[in-house]
């Protein structure tokens, strides 16, 4: 079973960037698809992007598409979510998530493994 930890979170002014990462351990991150999810207060937790194992295959909310781009380093067992442009409603905290299924997937479905969280304020 795999194990997730987020890190980048931080506070940033709107138009400014941060990269969040995800360190995978425990299981072999190769195997599983991956995504990231973020939860704004009083809301529920939405889909943002997700990447296939071979990173051949890339999925992302509407809301962040041009913006945000996913990627991720097999070799070193991370996840990363480049976050550019942002703005005050990207304010949220953000979960890395892993899924036996596919990628697609992530979009319509919760996924097997979620990571604690870290948190993105932008500032307007």
């Amino acid at each position: 079973q795999v194990q997730l930890a987020e890190s980048g979170g931080g506070l940033v002014q709107a138009g400014g960037s941060l990269r969040l990462s995800c360190a995978a351990s425990g299981g072999s991150f190769s195997n599983y698809d991956m995504g990231w999810f973020r939860q704004a207060p009083g809301k529920e937790r939405e889909f943002v992007a997700a990447i296939s194992w071979t990173s051949s295959s890339t999925y992302y909310a509407d809301s962040v598409k041009g913006r945000f781009t996913i990627s991720r380093d097999n070799v070193m067992n991370t996840l990363y979510l480049q976050m550019n442009s942002l703005k005050p409603e990207d304010t949220a905290v953000y979960y890395c998530a892993g899924t036996h299924r596919s990628a697609y997937s992530l979009q319509y479905s919760l996924p097997d493994y979620w990571g604690q969280g870290t948190q993105v304020t932008v500032s307007s």
